[in-house]
């Protein structure tokens, strides 16, 4: 009980340095809980919500097929069921832009991608949809309400029975823009009517669980060889699922990553902190040890410190990141994508990994440090560690240097050199934290380069998407265009032995201005007619090089798993959406036709681009438009989803520093009370003390940065390294900027932890710190 009441009272003598350390357990919890909770539970929504749904395995696309040519083809080994239905684009007109809709029939019975429901019910008369809620929500439309869409230059009303959501549609558009683009459901007998003939233009396939889906494929193209205009997109190319998948990857490395970085620098501040502790109240521990105190109790006693700091920092952190974190992802979720009933919420196990991560490193730090003590006779323990033998510096063997340094300087380069063990404890806890800083605003920096790069590989004013098959040869260039280019996308698969991985080739003109490739140094590539640009991250991950060869599987129906041989001539950065680039000449080259789908335009300066735009709307054979603003939109989102989790991190980073600063620069000045006191004793000036110790602080700060300036960046680079795959690159070069603004606010939190630790210094009890070893 005694023992209790002394730990009690020793932290309430050193408050600030027991709430500084609880932060810097509470902010590696803080991500730990609200990363992990994220990252686990929208994993396990969306696997439940795949698999209540029946996320389709496999989209095979024809022109036409009926309904006995789907069911022989359901009868094919490896396919669970097939659905078949009717999918036709429309259009709906308001009064400052137009809006795309995406309408599907709903198969009789549908099992496959089926609807969540929000309000009303599935369409079952002829001109009802069941219309997407949030595209609803946007245009404030209700169930009963009419609604007016153009297909082929024809108005239709159809009646709005219900309003939901589906499973193939969690992800509609790099933006989640749901005012221009949405999707529909109808009967298929208004789907019909339509078409004009009861037919099919796409299957949904879900396969058996463990069953290829390539070879699937291939047997679906085998059995309908006959049909014309066959295409096949799995699921894990489709623009929802491929999205999300990624989003998955990349919060399980973050949840994974940014913790363990937190957890390891306050793990390192929580055990220099303990160990120093403990070495400072050894006149304590043999005075326990001479009132018959048990070694055991004495060292649990100790324990108890940081495990007290360990539960309420885990709590802490907990508490916050339900209150703060939790809110944001859910809210950035919501915005991101399209998951009916998803929430999160913090479990009680998420408090454990932190407590027991902080305390076991903490109970550690006390059981190193306290074992030589505790085995030490009380007589022994009472009495100070004799004093070290002070040798002549370096700097006093040059006499004119010396003699000219003012006395505070003498003092300062003595003390640290005498105390070399207690300069370099304290250095170490503030590299780390300062290397956390770095690492936290190069993170920053590298989202705002990832977006800036989207606007700079592309500069054109107008990309026009061809519909499949439609004929390209007689599109006529409308006036005003200064320059427009030709280019083709191809899913593809990178072959690495047995393992494929998806890509995707773009194929356009060598002289194509309006895109450009950019270098690991940011120096502009071109690419010519002798071999293939291949995405750094691509690169980075299978050890590719200039000059090496690679594989190309293509996964398009006519050309489905032709391999190719293709030279590397560069490497190109491309942090969003990477992709293979070569020219046309070179696809020729190796046997395969080349057949433009797009179209890349730059108006002419001064002229209208509303007008060339509307010319393009007005061609049939146009699928969709894009422009540079949806680019910046685009830039703009990657930005804000993602602002909000690296601000925290810069935050806490700032944090972990000031707790690091504080703690040490604390044990420091109870360490030296002894001296400080003398110093008082003999009439030195307190704003002179002030300077005595705070100008060391910031030596060792200066010293610290030194060494923390590469130590930084590479944890940077790990971190980079760790978040990034061969679908995503994230710059992994520093800018001088970021690590210029780190020293900076390193410095900031060495002042403030100064300024906070004067009321130490002036509360030194000179009798009492005189008289406390005698």
């Amino acid at each position: 009980m005694k023992l209790l009441l002394k730990l009690t009272r020793s932290m309430k003598q050193s408050i600030g340095q027991w709430i500084a350390l609880v932060l810097v357990v509470a902010v590696g919890a803080f991500f730990y809980a609200g990363l992990s909770t994220y990252s686990n539970q929208l994993r396990d929504y969306t696997h439940a919500y795949f698999e209540k749904h029946h996320l389709s395995d496999l989209h095979v696309y024809y022109s036409k097929i009926t309904k006995d040519e789907a069911a022989l083809l359901s009868k094919i080994d490896g396919v669970q069921r097939i659905e078949g239905r009717y999918t036709f684009e429309t259009t709906q007109s308001f009064e400052e832009d137009q809006a795309a809709l995406t309408i599907h029939s709903i198969p009789e019975p549908n099992t496959i991608n089926t609807p969540s429901l929000t309000e009303g019910r599935i369409p079952s008369h002829a001109g009802e949809l069941l219309l997407d809620a949030h595209y609803a929500q946007e245009h404030g439309y209700h169930v009963g309400d009419p609604i007016r869409l153009t297909m082929n230059k024809h108005e239709s009303t159809f009646i709005i029975s219900g309003l939901g959501e589906n499973v193939e549609y969690a992800k509609k558009n790099e933006i989640q823009d749901h005012r221009t683009e949405g999707f529909a459901y109808t009967t298929e007998d208004t789907a019909a009517d339509i078409a004009g003939g009861p037919f099919y233009n796409e299957l949904l396939v879900e396969a058996r669980e463990g069953y290829d889906i390539g070879r699937l494929g291939q047997a679906i193209e085998q059995q309908s060889a006959h049909l014309p205009c066959m295409n096949q997109v799995s699921k894990e190319r489709t623009f929802s699922y491929s999205q999300l998948s990624q989003t998955i990857y990349n919060n399980k490395l973050m949840s994974s990553v940014i913790p363990l970085l937190l957890f390891a620098i306050a793990a390192i501040i929580l055990y220099l902190a303990m160990s120093r502790l403990i070495d400072s109240e050894r006149h304590q521990i043999g005075v326990m040890k001479a009132l018959g105190v048990k070694n055991r109790s004495i060292m649990f006693h100790y324990m108890g410190y940081p495990l007290l700091i360990g539960i309420v920092g885990s709590i802490l952190g907990c508490v916050l990141a339900n209150w703060i974190f939790i809110p944001f992802v859910t809210t950035s979720n919501a915005r991101a994508y399209a998951l009916p009933g998803i929430t999160f919420s913090i479990s009680l196990i998420s408090f454990l990994p932190p407590i027991l991560i902080s305390s076991s490193f903490g109970m550690l730090a006390c059981y190193l440090s306290g074992r030589r003590i505790v085995s030490e006779r009380a007589a022994q323990a009472m009495h100070p560690k004799p004093p070290k033998k002070s040798k002549k510096l370096l700097i006093e063997r040059v006499p004119w240097i010396w003699q000219r340094l003012p006395y505070t300087y003498k003092l300062i380069s003595r003390n640290m050199m005498l105390n070399k063990p207690r300069a370099l404890a304290s250095s170490i806890g503030v590299i780390a934290s300062t290397a956390l800083l770095i690492t936290a605003f190069g993170t920053q920096n590298a989202l705002l380069q990832v977006a800036r790069q989207a606007e700079e590989v592309y500069s054109y004013d107008l990309k026009v998407d061809y519909k499949p098959g439609a004929p390209t040869q007689s599109v006529v260039i409308p006036p005003g265009v200064q320059h427009s280019y030709w280019l083709s996308s191809y899913p593809v698969a990178f072959v690495q032995g047995d393992e494929l991985e998806n890509a995707t080739l773009t194929v356009t003109e060598p002289g194509n201005r309006l895109i450009h490739f950019f270098d690991r140094d940011g120096q502009l590539l071109n690419l010519d007619d002798s071999g293939v640009l291949v995405p750094q991250s691509y690169a980075d991950k299978y050890n590719i090089e200039e000059g090496d060869t690679i594989h190309l599987q293509f996964e398009t129906t006519e050309m489905r798993h032709k391999t190719v041989a293709m030279k590397v001539i560069q490497l190109t950065s491309q942090y969003s959406s990477p992709a293979f680039y070569c020219t046309p000449a070179y696809l020729e080259g190796l046997g395969i036709d080349y057949r433009p789908a797009s179209l890349v335009v730059q108006a002419e300066q001064g002229a209208d681009l509303n007008t060339i735009r509307n010319v393009f709307e007005q061609d049939e054979r146009v699928a969709g438009l894009a422009d540079r603003q949806d680019l910046k939109e685009s830039a703009q989102y990657i930005v804000q989803q993602n602002q909000f989790v690296f601000v925290l991190f810069i935050l806490c980073a700032a944090i972990l520093s000031f707790g690091a600063m504080y703690t040490i620069s604390s044990i420091n000045i109870y360490e030296r009370n002894r001296e400080l006191a003398t110093l008082k004793v003999l009439g030195y000036p307190k704003n002179k003390i002030y300077r005595l110790i705070f100008l060391e602080n910031i030596i060792l700060t200066t010293f610290a940065i030194l060494v923390a300036l590469p130590v930084g960046s590479y944890a940077y680079t790990f971190v980079i390294q760790a978040l990034s795959s061969s679908h995503q690159q994230i710059p992994n070069q520093l800018n001088e900027w970021m690590l210029l603004l780190s020293v900076i606010v390193a410095y900031a939190l060495t002042f403030l932890s100064n300024v906070l630790l004067r009321r130490k210094v002036t509360g030194i009890h000179m009798l009492a710190a005189l008289k406390g070893f005698e």
